[in-house]
């Protein structure tokens, strides 16, 4: 699988999202990030630059929060829960994934 890391930006909090997206081996450039929050369905995330992906909701964060990577060929793949209940801004968190 590949190995992704996902950079929680600084400027997160309990109603912004805001990681860099790092892979080795991808498929070339995202074309669509989403992410899923505890029971709630998926949800477009707004490129903010280069790797740097965003979210703003008017509520909370519900947490562990999926993210769905879509490449530029249409290839997809889900880190599931790999921001975990808790998060903080500034942290790393990583996960092995595999195109589907």
């Amino acid at each position: 699988g590949l190995d992704i890391v996902f950079k929680v930006d600084a400027c997160s909090n309990p109603n912004y999202l805001a990681v860099l997206i790092e892979y080795e081996a991808g498929d070339g450039d995202l074309s669509a990030v989403e992410l899923q929050q505890r029971d709630i369905g998926w949800a477009s995330m707004q490129e903010l630059s280069g790797a740097v992906w965003k979210y703003s909701s008017r509520s909370t964060l519900q947490a562990p929060i999926s993210i769905r990577l879509t490449s530029g060929s249409g290839k997809q793949l889900i880190a599931s829960n790999v921001i975990p209940s808790g998060w903080q801004a500034g942290r790393t968190y990583r996960s092995i994934v595999n195109y589907y």
